[in-house]
């Protein structure tokens, strides 16, 4: 029997899903954690996309919203951390439902992921342009006066690049960057939560904070704040916000091959990355609702944060706080471009992506570099429409809103949690026959997997709902301008996939390709066990492993 003792268990787990090691598995089970935590960026999600609850629904979409949205969410978590504990592997979500589903499945699950993952990219990067530029603009008049859309971009443009670099210049610098990041996270979002506690003249009452309605969507359901327009149509266009925030927590599963124990330290980095935002963000949000000093002046600004900051603080105290969170930010972005590339180079390994050589290269520092790349770019293309301003007000009372933006998040979000639920349904309708790893639910998968994919079904079909009246062509006022196109790139990218599969992709596509050297007679990584050290009985005879190289 070949001596396998030189093997590590992630290693010999690895190899029993089919791989052998190839990327550098340096990652604690802190920093596996601190890579989702970063991804899902309290900092980020909070204030970016804060204004889309505050318009569509008021207080009531974040103080009430947030926690009753993260259970779902955490539920999601749960269930995707039953998976990778079983399924540690670069490839994750599409691995899992290859694994579970077939080919097509997997075929399907990887690329909502890969388009999730992009999107999630380009909406990270442009929000941390976006809070820069606030920053620069809060502490100086001048700045603010020139307030340019191009200047934005171009900011959006630069820190993409800049992740980029850091992301192609050492996997061990980029570990050590995203611990950091989550102490930012920790310690930032305390400074803001101190700053918003202590130093406004007041704050709005609990009564406001847990009752208040808005509706600032330029005319959906009348405009009114009550009846079932505003309750099932407005309001939950506002859990936008939660939803979006926290997202990205499969970078855990991504990042599985490089971590040391995955088995575990991915199935924690899963599911404690979502509790602990869960919990941060919501008193985050509570801190932002209980600062506002006037909401009509909110509500006539967009529902901005920086309004928030700027009514309650002086532009010193405003500025610092907006500065906490574009640094943050920038965390966040470089973190959603280690999983994106990841997730790209595992697909890529499989042959599922055109140019899959390419993208599945690995540099000198065991990097896939062609991967980071290619997403940086098209992450820059995706958010072109970010270009053209729209103003849903008037103009006596103009109302700029980032709908471009709002349409990209609303991309990821539906990708991402898409493919989630494609293995998720998948292992609830394999049962018993599924075999769980070192972590698992136990028999709570039987509840839980169900209302996992149901809420995601729900919030899909919410997300490609226009945001305004405008955005509805059979309005007379419809613009193109204002279109949520979510629903077209989402939409018209499953309906190439559909035709992709049937006209090429099922003649050539298995599933996941093995690449460890599996011994005469064995024609699947499957019937390897290495729980026996490498040997298993196959044919009635007893096979030797050995691992490529």
């Amino acid at each position: 029997m070949s001596d396998l003792s030189h093997l590590t268990d992630d290693e010999r787990h690895l190899a029993e899903l089919g791989y052998k090691q190839e990327l550098n598995r340096t990652w604690s089970g802190f920093s596996n954690f601190a890579i989702s935590f970063s991804i899902i960026s309290i900092l980020a999600g909070c204030f970016t996309t804060f204004g889309q609850a505050w318009n569509n629904g008021g207080p009531i979409a974040i103080s009430w919203g947030w926690p009753v949205i993260s259970t779902f969410i955490l539920i999601i978590g749960l269930c995707m951390s039953e998976l990778v504990s079983a399924y540690p592997t670069s490839g994750g979500i599409y691995w899992w439902a290859a694994k579970l589903g077939g080919a097509k499945a997997g075929y399907y699950t990887g690329w909502l992921n890969l388009i999730g993952l992009l999107a999630v990219d380009a909406s990270v990067a442009y929000g941390c342009a976006t809070f820069f530029d606030l920053t620069f603009s809060t502490w100086s008049p001048s700045w603010a006066a020139g307030y340019s859309l191009n200047r934005v971009f171009v900011m959006f443009l630069v820190i993409l690049v800049l992740t980029a670099l850091v992301n192609i210049f050492s996997s061990k610098v980029l570990a050590l960057l995203n611990n950091i990041s989550v102490w930012w996270h920790v310690f930032g979002a305390l400074v803001v939560i101190l700053i918003l506690v202590f130093l406004p003249d007041h704050h709005m009452s609990v009564k406001d904070v847990f009752t208040m309605r808005v509706n600032n969507s330029g005319g959906l359901a009348g405009g009114e704040t009550g009846g079932m327009g505003f309750w099932f149509y407005v309001l939950p266009l506002g859990f936008l916000l939660t939803q979006y925030t926290i997202t990205g927590f499969d970078a855990s599963a991504h990042l599985a091959e490089e971590t040391q124990g995955a088995a575990h330290g991915a199935a924690k980095g899963i599911w404690q990355s979502i509790f602990y935002s869960a919990v941060g963000g919501w008193v985050l949000l509570l801190a932002f609702l209980f600062a506002v000093q006037d909401p009509e002046k909110v509500t006539a600004g967009g529902g901005g944060v920086a309004v928030i900051f700027n009514q309650a603080l002086s532009s010193g105290w405003a500025g610092t706080v907006l500065m906490i969170a574009s640094i943050g930010q920038f965390f966040c972005t470089a973190a959603c471009m280690t999983s994106t590339s990841r997730m790209l180079f595992a697909f890529s390994r499989d042959g599922a992506v055109p140019g899959a050589s390419r993208w599945a290269r690995l540099n000198a520092n065991k990097v896939p570099a062609n991967a980071i790349l290619i997403s940086t770019v098209v992450a820059a293309l995706i958010t072109l429409p970010a270009l053209k301003q729209v103003n849903i007000g008037t103009a006596d009372a103009p109302l700029i809103v980032p709908v471009a933006f709002y349409a990209v998040v609303s991309v990821a979000v539906i990708g991402l949690y898409l493919a989630f639920a494609i293995p998720i349904f998948l292992r609830w309708r394999a049962g018993t026959a599924f075999r769980q790893g070192a972590w698992n639910l136990g028999t709570k998968w039987r509840w839980m997997a169900p209302l996992a994919v149901a809420e995601i079904a729900i919030i899909s079909v919410y997300f490609i709902l226009p945001f305004t009246p405008a955005a509805n062509p059979l309005d007379e006022a419809f613009s193109w301008k204002f279109v949520n196109y979510a629903p077209i790139l989402t939409g018209g990218t499953l309906l190439a996939l559909w035709i992709g599969w049937h006209v090429s992709a099922k003649k050539w596509f298995t599933g996941p390709k093995t690449t460890v050297d599996l011994p005469a007679g064995v024609s699947s990584a499957d019937e390897i066990n290495l729980e026996h050290h490498g040997r298993t009985a196959h044919g009635g005879q007893v096979h030797d492993w050995r691992p490529e190289g």
